[in-house]
């Protein structure tokens, strides 16, 4: 019998670390893995290094490639700060830079998640990356990253 109170209770807690479905846009269900946000978070610190104090971010863009998927991150947990999110709905004015720094939807498997990233510094200046993070004690880390472009 002792037996019952210790199942019912791990039960609770892998509910608790579960998939959550929150509204998306226009109220349709929205997936959110709990993980997305990390393993953004270890990209932009870790390869990026924008938790510098002189490496300071460019605009972010979630791109979910018209899935829906808008993650809503708590940056400042993972001691990081974006300026503005980019809307790419929204054409830049000449007057202003081209400058932003994207990340889509990451991709879990058996060793990990894949994310591919991209960052621009100007109208003709800058790369794309896809990068393995792999999740362990010191939570989410990338382990190698790879060029995909450069502009």
């Amino acid at each position: 019998m002792r037996v019952l109170p210790v199942v019912l209770a791990s039960s609770a807690l892998l509910a608790a670390c579960a998939t959550s479905t929150v509204p998306g846009p226009g109220g349709a269900p929205m997936v959110d893995s709990g993980n997305d946000c990390a393993v953004i978070a270890a990209v932009a610190r870790e390869h990026y290094r924008f938790n510098t104090t002189d490496s300071l971010p460019p605009p972010l863009w979630l791109d979910g490639e018209g899935s829906g998927w808008a993650p809503r991150c708590d940056w400042g947990r993972y001691g990081l700060r974006f300026p503005e999110v980019h809307d790419p709905a929204r054409t830049p004015a000449s007057s202003q830079p081209l400058r932003w720094v994207q990340f889509k939807q990451p991709r879990y498997d058996g060793q990990g998640a894949r994310i591919d990233s991209a960052i621009m510094h100007g109208p003709l200046a800058g790369n794309g990356i896809q990068c393995r993070v792999r999740s362990g004690y010191a939570g989410w880390t990338v382990s190698d990253c790879r060029i995909t472009w450069v502009n």
